[in-house]
């Protein structure tokens, strides 16, 4: 059988990083070391950071003449995957990554809106450097914490665990679907309509990879008129790390962009904050799992979608 859906497919493993460009790099560094990412290695030019996790880096902060997001990378599962990806029109050869964690590696850019994607084969893993115990919780009439043992944390900034996703406002959302889904991948766990003609406009997509739990999704992107990155999000260990992370960048003084609030779509507890260069990045915890066996969700477009608890939606989220 031939045709534009009989092509193989390229197997994403896992989101791994983004990239962004900063105007001013030290005011951006400052951000991210409290917001909870440490560096890894870092030049005049260019930062990269990385979690608590074992991905090499997860962050690359660069120097430019403009604030700018320069997309995300994405672990493939082999060599063949890559190979696919390097015959995607305008995609570079495959190369050597001088990136923390090396393999190799393709970026290409989607035809939508040109957005660079960076896939990347064969990266070092590194050690993690801490862990978290899981608390135990009181409540009403069931007791897990024994007389004398207490809650006690410490101020400071979440530290980060891992990338979750990441979302773009793309200019052609059915161009957009098509591509992503055809080539990757890649498959709704929440699709959103409006009008009275039905017609998408979001998806929240998930890395299809049988029966193995994923995350609700790793990447999303919805119709708006001018293409720009949303926000990219962040994984902390719970909700007290959370809060805590919420507060130590109240006390610096970083604009909080909406939060704290338990979200629809995905079910996690979010906290948008915008950095220095008015990029809105997220921490989160507790998101939905899914599988091949997940219904995909189509819902109508409405105030009661994003969020069933926290502040009212801002009108710089819904950018």
């Amino acid at each position: 059988m031939s045709g534009p859906n009989s092509r193989k497919k390229i197997s994403l493993a896992r989101i791994a990083h983004v990239y962004y460009t900063h105007k001013n790099l030290e005011k951006a560094n400052e951000f991210l070391l409290d917001f909870g990412l440490s560096v890894v290695t870092a030049t005049n030019d260019k930062i990269y950071y990385r979690g608590y996790g074992t991905e090499p880096f997860l962050y690359c902060a660069i120097r430019g003449t403009e604030d700018r997001f320069g997309g995300a990378g994405w672990a493939v599962d082999s060599m063949e995957d890559l190979e696919r990806a390097a015959s995607l029109p305008g995609a570079t050869p495959i190369h050597d990554s001088d990136a923390p964690g090396g393999g190799k590696r393709v970026t290409f850019y989607e035809p939508v809106d040109n957005c660079p994607f960076h896939l990347v084969y064969g990266q070092t893993p590194v050690e993690a450097t801490e862990t978290f115990p899981e608390l135990a919780y009181n409540f009403p009439t069931v007791k897990h914490r024994p007389v004398n043992k207490t809650q006690r944390f410490k101020k400071g900034p979440a530290p980060i665990h891992k990338l979750g996703h990441f979302g773009l406002c793309v200019t052609n959302y059915r161009a957009a679907f098509a591509f992503f889904t055809e080539n990757f991948n890649f498959k709704p766990s929440d699709i959103v309509y409006e009008g009275t003609a039905n017609e998408d406009v979001t998806a929240f997509m998930h890395l299809d990879r049988g029966k193995e739990m994923v995350d609700h999704h790793s990447f999303f992107f919805f119709q708006g008129p001018k293409f720009h990155v949303h926000h990219s999000s962040f994984e902390v260990f719970d909700f007290d790390i959370q809060m805590l992370g919420h507060h130590w960048l109240t006390e610096k003084k970083y604009e909080n962009c909406w939060g704290v609030g338990r979200h629809v779509m995905g079910s996690q507890i979010f906290d948008y904050w915008f950095d220095p260069s008015r990029f809105i990045l997220e921490h989160y915890v507790d998101g939905d799992l899914v599988n091949d066996e997940t219904p995909i969700s189509r819902t109508k477009a409405g105030p009661g979608n994003l969020h069933v608890w926290g502040p009212d939606v801002p009108a710089t989220f819904l950018q």
